[in-house]
């Protein structure tokens, strides 16, 4: 049987269609319901995938609509939907057209679906995860980002390639904002318990930093016309399952902070324990002097952000 009723997934685009088919294969819900403002594009995919279930195995009806109606009684809602940034295009105007975008379906999920957890996907998505849950109302624990499960993925990715170990021995985390002050926490880092700054020369740790911080560019650079969608859906299923299978997961997102690590009214990344009911508490950690400031100086970026969404048209 299913954990989950339903899912929706907002925005059919790249993120939204591929974390749509990591679902409907983890079979963790009845249903998974797509939805898109351009016609025919949520419809098409949530279709596509549909057809693969013979296949693949998997019982979760995949369905696809234009309507927020759908949100009614979902148990859990990824907002995907928003536009990237473009050449020319100022970070208040990235603000701007995203809040505008996910105003309306935080209002929505007020409306239809208020029980639900709510993880944000949207970018810059410390900032629009704090907006969500403003508007939306929805207590702290239930309105949460997608980020540091993404960084602590490429991090942990790029230490496994440089020590020639599997990645999944890998344990580590990635705090602070989704960007370029992101923190990997070099002293938390271990390969099956083993200290990483025990394994790598500091010239070797700081070009991993260096590349975790620029992961999302790395491929953007490459692909010259998109950004990455394969990592930040398998992020994001993880994220799910962990709500979905109750499982008390340990891992890093970007949650409201009410005094944790000396910061209050803001979300950004962090260590947190992830159940059926969303985040069940916030884990602080010890962090060396020199990882505290680089925290600090994350938070400052975020609050930044949020001053110039503050002065925006209303």
């Amino acid at each position: 049987m299913s954990a989950l009723g339903k899912i929706v997934v907002l925005g059919a685009g790249n993120i939204g269609g591929s974390l749509a088919q990591r679902l409907a294969e983890m079979d963790v819900a009845r249903e998974v319901v797509l939805v898109d403002i351009v016609d025919g594009l949520p419809q098409g995919k949530a279709l596509d995938i549909q057809e693969s279930g013979p296949i693949l195995g998997f019982s979760t009806r995949v369905t696809g609509t234009t309507s927020l109606d759908a949100l009614q009684g979902s148990d859990v809602v990824v907002e995907t939907a928003g536009l990237a940034r473009k050449p020319g295009m100022s970070r208040s105007d990235l603000l701007e057209k995203n809040a505008g975008i996910v105003k309306g379906h935080a209002e929505a999920v007020k409306l239809h679906a208020p029980n639900a957890v709510s993880i944000v996907v949207t970018n810059p998505v410390d900032v629009m995860t704090y907006y969500f849950r403003a508007v939306s109302g929805l207590p702290p624990a239930r309105v949460f980002g997608e980020s540091g499960t993404l960084d602590t993925a490429r991090f942990r990715s790029f230490v496994a390639e440089a020590l020639h170990v599997a990645p999944r021995d890998v344990t580590g985390f990635v705090l602070g904002t989704h960007g370029d002050t992101m923190v990997p926490l070099l002293s938390l880092t271990s390969v099956s318990g083993v200290p990483l700054t025990k394994l790598l020369p500091p010239d070797r740790l700081a070009a991993i930093v260096a590349r975790t911080k620029q992961g999302g560019a790395e491929i953007v650079n490459l692909l010259k016309t998109g950004s990455a969608f394969y990592a930040p859906t398998a992020s994001q299923a993880e994220l799910v399952r962990a709500i979905a299978h109750d499982e008390h997961r340990l891992l890093p997102v970007a949650a409201h902070l009410s005094g944790e690590f000396g910061e209050k009214d803001v979300c950004v990344g962090v260590p947190v324990v992830l159940g059926r009911q969303g985040v069940e508490r916030i884990i602080e950690v010890d962090l060396l002097p020199a990882e505290r400031d680089a925290f600090r100086a994350s938070v400052a970026a975020v609050r930044a952000d949020l001053d110039i969404l503050a002065k925006l048209p209303k």
